[in-house]
């Protein structure tokens, strides 16, 4: 059988404010190319081309243009922040190259040059508001870094809170790798929400849940459950980097966490601490990447042909038995069916499931949710939301 060549980038910032989320997508990225590689049954050949951003804007753009333009790729695997996917998606568009992007967004776009495997408003944000509202209450601080993915997460937050009642006490916005969060954390111990929806990323986000949890304890406040902090982005390895004084008792919406259940997610954790023993848990984040090389590879190897309208076409009729769970793509919109799931962290560094939906959900990236089960109130089933 012919081998089918497969070239294909990875651009992932390794280093800078958020190295550790890269770092993890990068392994996710390398473990699925050795097992590709390693599988008889799978007649794609695979190099990678590996760039680091180093978490600037600036370097993304030219290093998505080298990989593209000069070097002539069809398929890069990359890109942690939506900032990032919207500075270089117009170079995929240019040059016909397919951005395979995966990492969980706030939804709102598609694009013929991207496959999104991670996870669509639907399937984090949606199921984490309602979940609040269900468990914790209706009174809620955002904060997030200054870009995108907070100000389309807090919007559909706020919507959510606002047509059930309830409210928004503060919004705050940093830029990307600002620790300087006192005033912040003051504010927030000073109005008592329910909750804190956190969408800060990487060393800000880290900073704050340290700083939040000993400002609180310092003022007899036993804030993870006064006061919870929500995410749709905390992983195993962040829980790391915050520390075990700070890391338990945080929600997180995501389609996976490490402690899943399944002889697939088992197999796939034992195969990732024997290649990385130095980068502790596994996360979603490098696990969508893990999806996104199997998918590109199966669908290259179903057509014969790494041709990007080719790939595009077959790549919906491939299902993946993912550590999540069985997963594919929407022929309609480019993005994966999932299973919502909500996770509370532990000090160890770990989450314990506390919602599990019964299925996969379709992917709705722009949020119609007509006629679906994914309304936040009983009220909103069946209206139509134009976006």
């Amino acid at each position: 059988m012919a081998l089918v060549p497969l070239d294909i980038g990875l651009l992932f910032s390794t280093t800078g404010s958020y190295r550790a989320l890269g770092g993890a997508m990068l392994a996710g990225a390398k473990l699925a190319v050795a097992e590709i590689t390693a599988d008889p049954d799978l007649p794609v050949e695979i190099t990678c081309h590996v760039r680091n951003p180093n978490g600037l804007l600036s370097q993304y753009v030219g290093q998505a243009q080298e990989l593209l333009r000069d070097s002539g790729l069809t398929h890069v695997v990359g890109c942690y922040t939506s900032a990032s996917r919207k500075e270089v998606l117009p170079l995929f568009e240019k040059f016909d190259g397919l951005l395979w992007y995966p990492s969980h967004y706030e939804g709102f776009e598609t694009s013929d040059n991207a496959i999104y495997t991670g996870a669509a408003p639907n399937q984090h944000i949606v199921p984490l508001t309602r979940y609040m509202l269900q468990n914790h209450g209706k009174r809620a601080w955002l904060v997030g870094s200054n870009y995108i993915w907070a100000w389309e997460n807090h919007r559909i937050m706020r919507e959510g809170l606002l047509l059930s009642g309830g409210a928004i006490l503060g919004e705050r916005y940093f830029p990307i790798g600002d620790t300087d969060i006192d005033a912040l954390v003051e504010q927030i111990l000073a109005s008592r929400p329910d909750f804190i929806f956190n969408n800060l990323i990487g060393e800000s986000s880290y900073a704050f849940f340290r700083r939040l949890r000993a400002r609180a304890e310092a003022q007899g406040l036993n804030q993870a459950e006064d006061m919870p902090v929500i995410s749709c982005s905390l992983s195993e390895p962040e829980l790391r980097e915050i520390g075990p004084d700070a890391a338990g008792g945080h929600l997180c919406s995501s389609v996976y966490f490490e402690s899943l259940e399944s002889a697939t997610n088992k197999a796939f954790v034992e195969a990732w601490r024997h290649s990385y023993p130095e980068l502790g848990p596994t996360s979603a984040d490098a696990e969508t990447t893990y999806n996104a090389v199997h998918l590109l590879a199966r669908a290259a190897a179903a057509a014969g042909s790494a041709e990007l309208s080719v790939v595009r076409r077959v790549v919906s009729e491939i299902v993946l038995n993912a550590p999540q769970g069985r997963i594919h793509v929407d022929p309609e919109n480019r993005h994966c069916h999932l299973r919502p799931r909500i996770g509370r962290s532990t000090p160890k560094g770990e989450f314990e499931l506390v919602y599990e939906a019964p299925a996969p959900v379709k992917p709705d990236p722009y949020l119609v949710w007509e006629g679906s089960d994914v309304a936040l109130s009983p009220s909103e089933t069946g209206r139509l939301r134009l976006v």
